[in-house]
């Protein structure tokens, strides 16, 4: 009888204590192998071009950017590699994004030992986690976010990051925008980032000219 191969799993998380727990019990199991670790984005992706593993376990949040961006570049290089993001908090958004994004499961960092296995060895088989209310309520996004589809740049912004370039458009500085959706500077900063990235644009001025080029009133996204 042919014994089937290991899965092969790569760890994305940018804390190395959080890699090293995660290591250490999947290496305690003989159907599961770790065939590399990465800390950012660039890394996880440059990783697994190299490596092509089965499952890829996911930090949302990563120093240099998301995890999200990471899972979309991944699966368009390699469908055939499954991604298990993994959060600290729930977050609808990042799970939205995740989803759309091409991940197969969302897990909270608080899960049981087992259940992270059970996880993993489930999307290695095909299979997905997502539950079918969450799966629905993605649907009805999709459906009611239409409108933004008919520009392929603007359809790939996360709903947060909409109301950000509205602001942008409307002339805001990044602290003004933090101080207006509750959002620490950084984080606005990243988020501009992840925004001019998406738009495939060098500037903020960039960013607001094209929103304006694609809505019909200006500093608004399409309803």
């Amino acid at each position: 009888m042919t014994k089937t191969p290991p899965l092969r799993v790569m760890l994305v998380d940018d804390h190395e204590i959080v890699r090293d727990g995660i290591r250490a019990m999947l290496d305690a199991e003989d159907d599961i192998v770790v065939t590399s670790e990465a800390g950012t984005v660039r890394e996880a992706i440059d990783e697994a071009h190299r490596t092509k593993p089965d499952v890829v376990v996911m930090d949302v949040r990563l120093s240099d950017g998301s995890g999200i961006e990471a899972t979309r570049e991944i699966r368009a290089m390699h469908p055939a590699t499954k991604v298990l993001m993994l959060t600290s908090f729930a977050d609808d958004e990042a799970l939205f994004a995740s989803i759309m994004a091409g991940a197969s499961g969302y897990v909270l960092k608080q899960v049981k030992s087992g259940d992270l296995l059970r996880a993993i060895r489930s999307v290695g088989a095909g299979d997905s986690l997502l539950d079918p209310s969450v799966t629905t309520a993605v649907l009805d996004r999709l459906r009611k976010g239409k409108h933004l589809m008919k520009d392929e740049k603007l359809a790939r912004l996360s709903p947060q990051e909409e109301r950000i370039l509205t602001q942008i458009a409307d002339g805001k500085t990044n602290r003004e925008i933090g101080e207006s959706l509750k959002l620490a500077e950084k984080t606005v900063k990243n988020y501009v980032s992840s925004i001019l990235s998406k738009l495939e644009v060098a500037r903020r001025a960039e960013a607001a000219a094209y929103l304006a080029r694609h809505t019909t009133t200006p500093g608004t996204v399409p309803e």
